[in-house]
């Protein structure tokens, strides 16, 4: 059976749209990665503090927390083929800038984070487009299966994104990282506008945005038991969890004392971790309850945060890395696929917004609040600090979320296309 259902889930990428689709988005968070890699490292090299890299974080994803519903009632009642072309076409200009500000000399800390909020802006109003746009390229019944997919390529473009930023800092510095970047969005533009479908009714365009409606449709994907508990998954680990990698830099250059290759192959170790869970999800029954392994791979993240903190050997880290992006990605993959499969496809975008607000609106409220910690208490007693209190809301949020009957979003989205 896990055989089967791993064959069919590959043959997705034969397909021509998710195909194309899969193998730019590829190319595109190779160069987002890249720029992950060398942007922190950047700052702490122009003299940043602690406080600075979490500021940077949150700015990123703060916007997430005030427009990424607005979002979702673009994705939902517009054409997403613009609004991803649209924005995505700002947020390449931001890498561009760099490049050439750190050719004049002239990059500062401040302008680093300032960019940061532009590409923090574009990515909430784009996202929900994005992650909308594979359920509507794929069967219903595919759809965990396509969202392991996308993970997959989401998890290599972390491998091959974090090398290509060491090799490329080590010999030309961070403006060959940033300029891979920015070649990168090059390819998805072009596929988002010639592939990816319209999808939108005239009926809708013309409604425009209704603040009435964007309430109703949080309030109907809230309602539901099983819903609510993934997005409350994914924010726990997204504040509590996701810290463990903005603070990776910390860890590698002020307590084990190593160089940006270090740190590559840190990040690298947790991108070869998550292309790992992400490749196991793929093996896994589309008609297999996702619930207990977003619950049960939640709660490993959390003792993998507190192992983190409590390791004392540079080699340890990379090692509980692996271990850290395999569960991360099989646990959000989870909430995401039961997310998108259940709901109504009239509100996909929605709940799709949701979850983006849960995931990078968690991890900029957890940047901020860790980078504070890390200021008074230490990297490694902010982390343990996390990942106690992680093990101890995952442990709250798993009992009800199992016990939840199906809800009734998943009868009506049944007889939806």
């Amino acid at each position: 059976m896990a055989d089967h259902a791993f064959n069919q889930s590959l043959r997705l990428l034969r397909t021509r749209r998710f195909g194309t689709f899969w193998f730019a988005s590829l190319l595109s968070n190779i160069g987002t990665w890249a720029q992950q890699v060398a942007q922190p490292w950047l700052l702490l090299s122009l003299g940043a503090s602690p406080f600075l890299l979490g500021l940077d974080t949150f700015v990123m994803g703060a916007p997430v927390l005030l427009l990424t519903l607005v979002g979702g009632a673009l994705a939902d009642g517009s054409d997403r083929r613009r609004i991803i072309v649209f924005f995505q076409s700002i947020q390449m200009l931001c890498p561009i800038l760099l490049v050439v500000l750190l050719l004049t000399g002239a990059v500062q800390p401040w302008i680093v984070i300032l960019l940061s909020l532009v590409v923090g802006i574009t990515d909430a109003l784009s996202m929900p487009s994005f992650q909308s746009i594979v359920p509507s390229i794929v069967e219903r019944r595919q759809i965990p299966a396509a969202i392991a997919l996308n993970s997959t390529q989401f998890n290599l473009s972390r491998i091959l994104g974090p090398a290509i930023a060491g090799v490329l800092m080590a010999s030309v510095g961070a403006a060959g990282a940033f300029a891979v970047s920015a070649a990168s969005y090059v390819p998805f533009i072009l596929v988002a506008w010639w592939i990816l479908p319209r999808a939108v009714s005239s009926a809708s365009m013309r409604n425009g945005f209704d603040p009435h409606q964007l309430a109703a449709s949080v309030r109907e994907v809230l309602h539901e038991p099983i819903l609510r508990g993934a997005l409350a998954t994914v924010f726990a680990s997204s504040v509590l969890c996701a810290p463990l990698i903005t603070f990776c830099p910390v860890l590698v250059k002020e307590v084990f004392q190593g160089d940006v290759s270090h740190f590559s192959l840190a990040m690298g170790s947790f991108g070869l971790g998550g292309l790992l869970g992400a490749v196991g999800l793929l093996a896994v029954n589309p008609e297999q309850d996702r619930r207990p392994l977003g619950s049960g791979f939640a709660l490993v993240y959390g003792v993998i945060v507190v192992l983190v903190a409590l390791n004392r050997w540079p080699w340890g880290l990379p090692v509980l890395l692996v271990v850290a992006g395999a569960v991360m990605t099989a646990s959000n993959a989870s909430a995401n696929a039961l997310l998108q499969a259940t709901a109504p496809a009239r509100i996909r975008g929605q709940s799709v917004s949701l979850f983006m607000l849960a995931m990078r609106g968690g991890l900029a409220l957890g940047g901020l609040a860790t980078g504070l910690s890390v200021s008074l208490l230490g990297v490694r007693e902010a982390l343990l600090v996390n990942g106690v209190l992680a093990l101890v809301v995952h442990t709250a949020i798993r009992r009800p979320w199992l016990r939840a009957t199906l809800p009734k979003a998943m009868a009506r989205a049944d007889g939806e296309t």
